[in-house]
């Protein structure tokens, strides 16, 4: 049966390489037992010591600590599709998401000639060599 030791490390030492400084309880995760010294883990909590966020669930719902739960859960990444990517247009630097937003907003909004003079001369040099090739 798996059973999981609560200990106090040092910050600079592993648990896993069997230093430690005090055992203050152990858990059992097939029968849910959980036998915790309340007293010395409020002690070592006293002086500076943090838990970890799983010890620190498990002592608030065990009444040892009071606050919120913390989520130990990885944050959920929706995932890339591929024929949705906001990628940027090498010759102008604008995503296609900022072209669809552009073309839709009303012509009020849309950027004067001036402004996109400095994008203009490089698009039309590369299709004068490709023509000329």
């Amino acid at each position: 049966m798996p059973t999981f030791r609560i200990v106090v490390v040092e910050h600079t030492a592993s648990p896993k390489a069997g230093n430690f400084v005090e055992k203050v309880g152990t858990y059992n995760p097939k029968s849910k037992e959980r036998v915790l010294n309340a007293e010395r883990i409020k002690y070592w909590m006293s002086v500076g010591a943090k838990p970890s966020d799983t010890v620190h669930n498990m002592l608030i719902s065990l009444g040892v600590i009071e606050g919120k739960k913390i989520n130990v859960l990885p944050a959920y990444k929706e995932p890339i599709k591929e024929g949705v990517v906001a990628e940027t247009t090498p010759a102008t630097g604008v995503s296609a998401e900022e072209k669809q937003e552009a073309a839709s907003a009303p012509e009020e909004s849309q950027p004067k000639a001036s402004e996109h003079e400095a994008v203009a001369p490089a698009e039309s040099s590369t299709e004068e060599t490709a023509k000329a090739e």
